[in-house]
């Protein structure tokens, strides 16, 4: 496949201080995987992800690249506008990209949300729980956040399922602020819930 020329990254000094800035930026660990700064070759991974049926919970027009290059490159500002946005998970032992992280605040919310998103073939392995359980702790214990909402389609059960192992309960006031178009799940920081 050929890409776009947005879609090829920089070289010489430009790429040289895009290294810089995403040394800054925060890596997880986990027992199985890493959560690190996006890079522009990640976003092969994403448009995969985007392209498949899954990616009808993305973009409205999940079949358009641009769209979901600008959904992308908007989850990668996050971390210069709010001082979080998206990590790329890969697994420790190959290196291996399978999916992406949020903690984001996009048109539409209204608080800050919990995201999660993953190739088919990295589904079901514990992955996408393992992956915002670090990005959720981060968000409490570094970021000093109280709580997040993970906003999800009536009809994604799996992503839904993921949110009650997560231990985050449905917010009917937070759902009515939405008009009751999507569920939300509010996880709470472990001081909230005493």
């Amino acid at each position: 496949m050929t890409r776009a020329p947005h879609e090829i990254p920089a070289t010489g000094p430009a790429a040289e201080f895009a290294a810089q800035l995403r040394a800054a930026l925060p890596v997880l660990d986990t027992d199985r995987l890493i959560l690190r700064a996006p890079r522009i070759e990640d976003f092969e991974t994403y448009a995969a992800i985007g392209e498949s049926e899954r990616g009808r919970y993305l973009v409205e027009d999940n079949s358009e690249r641009d769209a979901l290059w600008l959904d992308f490159t908007q989850m990668v500002a996050g971390w210069l506008l709010r001082g979080h946005g998206v990590w790329t998970v890969e697994t420790r032992d190959t290196g291996d990209t399978i999916g992406f992280v949020l903690l984001g605040f996009e048109p539409g919310d209204h608080e800050p949300e919990l995201g999660y998103l993953f190739l088919p073939e990295a589904e079901g392995h514990g992955y996408a729980q393992e992956a915002t359980r670090a990005a959720r702790a981060h968000a409490f214990d570094t970021l000093g956040m109280k709580t997040l909402v993970s906003t999800i389609d009536h009809d994604n059960t799996r992503s839904i399922r993921l949110a009650e192992r997560l231990g985050a309960t449905r917010d009917a006031a937070a759902e009515a602020a939405h008009d009751n178009t999507i569920q939300v799940y509010r996880h709470c920081a472990e001081e909230t819930l005493q």
